[in-house]
């Protein structure tokens, strides 16, 4: 059994630039793979194998560790209809779960609304680096953006302890009681009380945090372990976001592809042995997505962007396994050098929303779709 909803946690981490599926979870079996890939390609006895036909990248050991613990779904083929092919809008398109029109609204925005209607906790949503995400931007809805928990704050470059005092009385002047103010100064005021409250909060993280587990030295590692702390904190923050890349593999590829893929499958592992060292294992969901797939033909050195994809779901409460079909190769089946879709990125966000955050996914996806099982009840 699974704690109630109320204390799950959803991490998602974003790979930015398009991460290529096909060396990722690798058709190894597959005559065509190296027909299209001479170059850009792994070696049948290299990769991680899942069955008889697909296998992980030789570098995601840690990721293959879980799934042989039967805690990592793999989401084959996914996308959507009519796919973009530029990065942002392709980005846009999966922070805003709407393919055909420009929102403002992101989805995980709209969640952190719905799991938290009043505003009651500043830290219901978290952002794990600078700037924010449009998957966490909605109006009215507060997100921290923390590059360091360690060294998070309001004004932590003034070292002199009453210089810093008397500047942050004079922010909580500024920025308290909006009242009467119009709609951009409200919204300013808004801003900066959580921006207080949420420093003030999240300073205690790392105070009560003692973990075993020695996280790998690259930013998303430590970016999770950042999270872990929150999490073993009980602030009540639901939902985290990180990003890791550039995924954007025109040339040089296999090395470089490499290397982020051992960065985030190390930094995925500590992360959840660190959860479960807490027990908060089967608590805890992380999605791992990028904005899109690439060309089936390598270029010599690399791969263009191109479409359909892969997505992973990691937890001790995921039934670990395939799903989705693996986009076929032949040329027939192609979209135009491309792999086709066959699974709506919005099954799985509406998976992640109604059964494991409690959420109806239907306005925050903007529609109804089909759902997967790999949840475990």
């Amino acid at each position: 059994m699974v704690s109630e909803k109320s204390n799950r946690s959803l991490v998602v981490v974003e790979l930015t630039g398009g991460n290529d599926c096909l060396n990722t979870v690798v058709p190894y079996d597959d005559e065509l793979y190296y027909d299209n890939r001479p170059t850009v390609h792994h070696k049948q006895d290299e990769v991680l194998k899942l069955d008889s036909r697909l296998g992980l990248s030789p570098r995601m050991g840690p990721i293959k560790r879980l799934w042989d613990d039967g805690n990592v779904a793999i989401v084959n083929g996914i996308g959507y209809p009519e796919p973009n092919r530029s990065h942002f809008r392709a980005m846009d398109i999966w922070h805003t779960a709407e393919p055909t029109r420009v929102i403002g609204e992101g989805w995980l925005g709209r969640a952190i609304r719905d799991l938290d209607p009043r505003g009651e906790n500043v830290l219901t949503g978290l952002n794990l680096g600078r700037g924010l995400p449009r998957a966490l931007s909605c109006l009215g809805v507060p997100v921290a953006s923390v590059g360091n928990l360690e060294t998070y704050g309001l004004f932590p470059d003034i070292h002199d302890e009453q210089a810093r005092l008397d500047t942050l009385n004079t922010f909580s002047q500024m920025y308290g009681g909006a009242e009467g103010r119009d709609v951009v100064s409200e919204f300013i005021g808004q801003t900066g009380e959580a921006a207080l409250k949420g420093a003030d909060i999240l300073r205690s993280a790392p105070e009560s945090y003692v973990s075993e587990v020695e996280y790998e030295a690259n930013p998303l590692a430590q970016r999770l372990r950042d999270a872990a702390q929150v999490i073993c904190a009980d602030l009540g923050t639901r939902i985290y976001y990180a990003q890791h890349g550039s995924f954007d593999t025109h040339g040089g590829e296999l090395p470089v592809h490499n290397k982020l893929w051992h960065e985030v499958s190390a930094a995925i592992g500590d992360f959840m042995d660190d959860l479960k060292e807490h027990g908060r294992d089967r608590d805890t969901l992380v999605l791992v997505f990028s904005e899109f797939g690439r060309r089936i033909k390598d270029n010599g050195s690399g791969t263009d962007h191109g479409s359909g994809g892969v997505a992973f779901c990691i937890g001790g409460s995921v039934e670990g396994g395939l799903y989705g079909e693996y986009p076929s190769l032949k040329t027939a089946d192609q979209l135009q050098g491309d792999l086709y879709f066959n699974n709506d990125f919005r099954s799985t966000y509406s998976t992640i929303l109604e059964r494991w955050l409690g959420l109806d996914p239907v306005p925050i996806v903007n529609g109804a779709y089909e759902q997967f099982d790999f949840i475990r009840r």
